[in-house]
């Protein structure tokens, strides 16, 4: 019973973490057609570290210019710059997170 219970807790957990992931951000990605895995890949070859990637994301969405993206110029002619997310610090910082954890590298090795 206690690992039914723990399994339901898991499942509701993971859907409501997507639910947020996909709510503010996969769903502008997917809706138009941004390569969300190329970004991911395009910030850790930059950074390197999950520290210096978020930290350059959350930069990056707190004010979404061109001359902040790590993408180059030639991505903007395809892809229009992101709009600013009018979210709060915490809120923001907890779905880089996420979105880190979702695409993160070192799970795919395993």
């Amino acid at each position: 019973m206690e690992k039914i219970a723990y399994i339901l807790i898991i499942t509701l957990t993971t859907t409501l973490v997507a639910n947020d992931l996909d709510k503010y951000c996969l769903s502008c990605h997917i809706q138009n057609k941004l390569p969300t895995k190329a970004i991911y890949k395009r910030y850790l070859m930059r950074f390197s570290t999950k520290k210096n990637m978020k930290n350059a994301m959350f930069n990056y969405l707190k004010e979404p210019t061109i001359q902040n993206s790590i993408m180059p110029k030639e991505f903007f002619l395809k892809f229009k710059p992101k709009n600013s997310l009018n979210l709060e610090d915490k809120q923001l910082d907890y779905l880089i997170d996420l979105f880190l954890d979702k695409y993160d590298i070192k799970k795919r090795l395993k």
